[in-house]
């Protein structure tokens, strides 16, 4: 059969144009425009909220002050004691050797005691008070009672922190007030601290605080 020739070239476009639709739908993968759309248009993800200031800044476990002091318990904001309240009883044996002189310490709280710091007085014999190298008193602390002091317990101790050379020259009386004490529970680590300023003035008479 014989044909036209333009029938012939009508039949070979529409088979050029049948190929050109085929390879569109093969190129074009199934989905591909819709996630690229859900892409598109989705929010971006939240960030991570951010840590709560409340939260890292939580309170620590509140502290028991002793009876008729207040505070954080720390050693920075110690249990406050007002007057003559007193954790201890430091009383100068009136002896002193080549370490320094000794004190009988007694533990009047209801609690174990690790850590203690010191003011020592002097006097002379008409009772003036001397300076400790040109300081009011001499003060130190530390983990002093070598070991704990358990509750009423007594002690006769020479503190190393309290030397002959920390004596002034004239001095016939010595006077000592632990100005401030830290608390144990398992005579290791201490648990809370407390403290009375008013026991350790600058211009103390002889006697302290009754």
């Amino acid at each position: 059969m014989r044909y036209g020739t333009s029938w012939v070239v009508g039949m070979i476009g529409m088979a050029i144009a049948g190929a050109t639709i085929g390879c569109s739908k093969d190129e074009a993968k199934p989905g591909a425009a819709a996630s690229a759309a859900s892409a598109a248009s989705a929010p971006p993800p939240a960030s991570a909220p951010a840590p709560s200031a409340t939260a890292s800044a939580a309170p620590a476990v509140p502290v028991e002050c002793p009876k008729g002091s207040a505070g954080d318990g720390t050693f920075g904001k110690p249990c406050v004691g007002k007057g003559a309240a007193r954790m201890m009883e430091v009383t100068w044996t009136g002896k002193m050797d080549d370490k320094g002189p000794s004190f009988r310490v007694t533990n009047k709280s209801t609690q174990v005691i690790l850590y203690g710091k010191i003011a020592v007085y002097f006097y002379d014999k008409a009772g003036k008070a001397l300076p400790a190298k040109d300081k009011p008193f001499h003060t130190c602390g530390g983990n002093m009672f070598q070991g704990v002091m358990k509750a009423s317990e007594k002690a006769v101790i020479t503190f190393s922190c309290v030397g002959k050379q920390d004596v002034p020259d004239g001095a016939t009386a010595i006077e000592a007030e632990m100005q401030m004490v830290g608390f144990t529970e398992d005579e290791k680590k201490l648990t809370s601290y407390w403290q009375n300023p008013d026991l350790t003035p600058d211009a103390r008479k002889k006697g302290g605080v009754k």
